[in-house]
C-alpha cells in the first residue's frame, strides 16, 4: 500500500485536501488530510465513497450514438474518429450557419484552474462561438455582496473560533459547509451562541442554539427589520459608519419604514422573535455572518444579499478579529485571466446566453444553436425548466458532444461521448471560495481506459480545426504558472514550483479582510447607497421585494398560479447531480420526498407517506409526501438533485423550477418556484 495526496475537486466551499490508500494503483481509502489546517481529516461521506465513482460505471472510451437521443445506446469509436466527426461538423456548421451556431455549457463539475477554465476558453473564443454567462449558482449574491464591500471577501473563516456570536443564515452548514460547522462548534465550546435562519429546518438548524424559520426570499425584509431595531435603540456604530460608510443616513430612513409588526407579516416570524435576535446580534462582539447561497436564489435574492451584507457594518463587527461576514473569499486568490483564458482570441463580438435559461436558448434562440459542447456539467438534471431542457437536447438537427465520466442524464442526449478523466487522473490547481488555502494535486493513479482531462481534448480539437495558436501547446503546469502571474502572488513567494514541493500554501490575510476607507467600491466605502443598482432598475438603498417581482413588476396570479413555495435544497448525500449515480450513497440517501406542513396537509387531504403530484405550468412531479413542521405553511421542500430516472414519472424537481433571473447578476430563481400539491 502507498499513501498519496490529492484534492476535492467539486464546488464545495470547504475545497478539501485527501489522503488516499492506493494498493497496487487502485485507490481503496479516502479519508482528509490530517496536515491541512482546514480539512484536517475530515471529509463527507460523499467523498468518502469516490473509489466507488471512479471505478464503477466509468465512461471509459468514445462512444457515438446508436439509438433515439435519450435512449442511452452506443457504439464504441477510437478518439481519432470521435475528434475528427466534431471537427469536421464543426466545420460545416461554421461554414454554413457561422460560428454562433456552437456553444459551450459548462459550470463547477471540477474547481480545478487548469481543467475548469483555461483551454476551453482559448478554444471557443477562437471559433467565435455563442458565449456563456455561467450565473447558475452564486452570481447574484455575489452581486449583492460586492454592492457593499466592492470584492469577494469576508472573514477568514479560521479566525470564527473568536466569535461570540455565529448566524448561518440561508445554508445549511452541516452538509455543505461541513468545516465552517466545526471551526463553529469550537468557537461555542469557547461560549459562542449558534444560530441559524433558514426557510427549512434542516441539520444545520437542529444542531444550533437557535433557529429563526422564515418564508422564501424574505431574507431582506429580517435583515432591513433587524436593522431597524438596530438603528431605534441607537445600537449601531456611529464611529464606524462616520468614517468608513457612504449612504449611511438614506438607508437609515428606509430601515424605519421595517418596523417589527411589519416584517413580522412578511417574514412569519413572530415580532418578540424578531426583536431578540436584533438584540442579540447588536450586543455580540464580534459576531459573524455566514451567508449562504440558498437566499440568493429566490428572484430578489441579490438585494436581500446585499441588505444582510450591511449589517456588519451597522454594528462595526469588522472591528474585531472573526467578527464580519462571509458569502464568498474568492477574491483572496486574483488570477491572471487573460492569460488563462485569451479574450484576445476573439475576433468579432459574440451573443452571449445565460446558461440559467439554456432550455429556451436550445428551442426559441434565433438564429438557431446548432451544436452543444457540454462538460463540468449536467443540465439535463441541474438546469432549470427542466422539461423545455430536456425539448432541446432531444432535437435531432442539434449536434451534442458530452464530455463526462459517467452516463448521466444529459450524456444519453449526446451524439458523441469523450471520456473523461477524475482529478485523481490528472495534475491540476486548486483554490477555495471559502478558505485561504492555495492547492496543487498531482495524478495518483494512471488513467481509466483511454480518459483524457478536459486541456487535452481542447487541445486535440484545436489541432484538428487547424488552429496553431501557441497557447494551444500549453500543458497543465504551463497554464497553472500564467494563472499565478500576477504581483499579488510574487509579492507572497508562491508559485508553482513551492506549491507542488508544499501542496498547499495558507495565504496571510491579516487581521481583516478589508482596508476600510480604500474598497474597490466606486465611492472607496461601504455603500449603504449605490448608484449601480440603478442601473438594474431598483431603488439605489437596499428595499424588499416580494419574490414574484419580475422585471419590476408584480406576477399576475395568473401567472404564478399555484401558492406553494417550492424549495429544493442540496441532498446531504449528492453535490447537485455530482454522486447520484453512486449506488451506495443513493441507498444511503433511500428516495426522494417532499415535506408539507401539517396545515396545507390537511387542506388537501394529504396524510403522511402518500403518493402526491407537484405540479405547474412547467411539469411535475410523482413522489411521497412527509407531513412535518419542518415547513412553515405555504412551503413545500424536496432535497434535489437525485437523477429524472428516481422519480416515477421521470421528471426531476428542476421540471418544476423557473429559468427567470435574480433581480441583479442574472443568477438562478430555483426557490422562487410555486407549485400546487395533490394527493394521487
Amino acid at each position: 500500500m502507498e499513501i498519496q495526496y490529492s484534492v476535492c475537486p467539486h464546488d464545495c466551499p470547504d475545497t478539501c485536501a485527501l489522503k488516499l490508500e492506493i494498493v497496487n494503483g487502485v485507490i481503496t481509502k479516502i479519508d482528509g488530510d490530517l496536515s491541512h489546517p482546514v480539512t484536517r481529516g475530515v471529509i463527507c461521506e460523499k467523498v468518502r465513497a469516490y473509489p466507488e465513482r471512479i471505478y464503477n460505471n466509468r465512461i471509459l472510451y468514445p462512444l457515438r450514438r446508436a439509438g433515439k437521443k435519450g435512449s442511452g445506446k452506443f457504439n464504441r469509436i477510437s478518439w481519432s474518429e470521435a475528434v475528427d466527426e466534431i471537427a469536421s461538423s464543426w466545420k460545416k456548421l461554421i461554414s454554413k450557419y457561422g460560428p454562433e451556431s456552437i456553444m459551450p455549457y459548462s459550470y463547477g463539475g471540477t474547481e480545478g484552474i487548469v481543467n475548469k477554465s483555461s483551454m476551453d476558453r482559448r478554444l471557443f473564443n477562437k471559433i467565435g462561438t455563442t458565449a456563456i454567462d455561467r450565473t447558475i449558482c452564486s452570481a447574484a449574491g455575489s452581486l449583492g455582496y460586492q454592492l457593499a464591500y466592492g470584492a469577494s471577501k469576508g472573514v477568514n473563516p479560521l479566525d470564527v473560533v473568536n466569535a461570540e456570536l455565529i448566524i448561518f443564515w440561508g445554508i445549511n452548514a452541516l452538509e455543505t459547509n461541513i468545516h465552517q460547522a466545526i471551526i463553529s462548534d469550537a468557537a461555542r465550546k469557547n461560549g459562542a451562541k449558534i444560530i441559524s435562519i433558514d426557510v427549512h429546518k434542516n441539520k444545520t438548524a437542529k444542531w444550533s442554539d437557535e433557529f429563526f424559520m422564515i418564508l422564501p426570499g424574505s431574507d431582506g425584509a429580517l435583515a432591513l427589520g433587524i436593522a431597524h431595531i438596530i438603528l431605534r435603540d441607537k445600537a449601531e456604530d456611529k464611529l464606524f459608519l462616520d468614517k468608513y460608510s457612504l449612504g449611511f443616513d438614506d438607508f437609515r430612513k428606509k430601515a424605519m419604514e421595517y418596523p417589527p409588526e411589519k416584517v413580522a407579516k412578511l417574514t412569519g416570524m413572530p415580532e418578540e422573535r424578531i426583536e431578540n435576535l436584533a438584540k442579540v446580534y447588536a450586543e455580540a462582539k464580534p459576531s459573524f455572518i455566514r451567508i449562504g447561497n440558498g437566499l440568493q436564489h429566490h428572484r430578489n435574492g441579490g438585494i436581500n444579499t446585499w441588505a444582510i451584507s450591511l449589517l456588519p457594518a451597522l454594528t462595526g463587527a469588522w472591528n474585531y478579529k472573526g467578527g464580519g461576514a462571509l458569502k464568498s473569499n474568492s477574491g483572496y486568490f486574483p488570477l491572471n485571466e487573460d492569460a488563462l483564458k485569451r479574450p484576445d482570441l476573439i475576433k468579432n463580438p459574440t451573443r452571449t446566453v445565460n446558461m440559467v435559461q439554456l432550455g429556451k436558448a436550445l428551442c426559441d434562440l434565433e438564429p438557431p444553436l446548432r451544436s452543444l459542447y457540454v462538460y463540468n456539467s449536467n443540465p439535463a438534471v441541474v438546469a432549470p425548466n427542466q422539461n423545455l431542457v430536456i425539448k432541446g437536447l432531444a432535437r435531432e438537427d442539434l449536434f451534442t458532444v458530452v464530455h463526462e465520466q459517467t452516463m448521466t442524464d444529459t450524456a444519453k442526449f449526446a451524439d458523441i461521448i469523450l471520456p473523461a478523466t477524475t482529478s485523481f487522473e490528472h495534475a491540476d490547481l486548486y483554490i477555495s471560495y471559502w478558505h485561504t488555502l492555495i492547492q496543487w494535486a498531482n495524478p495518483v493513479i494512471s488513467r481509466l481506459g483511454e480518459a483524457k482531462p478536459n486541456i487535452e481534448v481542447f487541445k486535440m480539437l484545436s489541432r484538428s480545426l487547424g488552429f496553431n495558436d501557441a497557447c494551444f501547446l500549453d500543458t497543465e503546469e504551463d497554464i497553472a504558472r500564467q494563472a499565478l502571474d500576477v504581483n499579488y502572488w510574487k509579492e507572497r513567494g508562491i508559485t508553482l514550483e513551492r506549491l507542488k514541493k508544499e501542496r498547499f500554501i495558507n495565504i496571510n490575510t491579516g487581521n481583516s479582510p478589508f482596508e476600510f476607507g480604500r474598497l474597490s467600491t466606486p465611492s472607496g466605502k461601504i455603500e449603504f447607497k449605490s448608484k449601480k443598482v440603478l442601473s438594474y432598475g431598483f431603488s439605489d438603498i437596499p428595499e424588499y421585494n416580494p419574490i414574484n417581482y419580475v422585471n419590476n413588476n408584480i406576477l399576475k396570479a395568473e401567472e404564478h398560479g399555484p401558492n406553494l413555495i417550492f424549495i429544493s435544497p442540496p441532498n446531504h448525500f449528492f453535490l447537485n447531480s455530482s454522486f447520484a449515480g453512486v449506488s451506495s450513497l443513493k441507498v444511503k440517501a433511500l428516495e426522494p420526498f417532499i415535506e408539507i406542513n401539517p396545515k396545507d396537509a390537511e387542506d388537501r387531504g394529504i396524510k403522511d407517506g402518500d403518493l402526491v403530484i407537484v405540479q405547474n405550468v412547467r411539469g411535475s412531479l410523482t413522489i411521497k409526501a412527509k407531513v412535518l413542521e419542518s415547513v412553515l405553511p405555504g412551503v413545500v421542500v424536496s432535497a434535489g438533485l437525485w437523477w429524472k430516472d428516481a422519480y416515477l414519472n421521470g421528471s426531476g424537481v428542476n421540471a418544476l423550477t423557473p429559468d427567470d433571473l435574480s433581480d441583479i447578476g442574472g443568477g438562478a430563481t430555483f426557490f422562487s418556484a410555486q407549485v400546487e400539491v395533490k394527493k394521487i
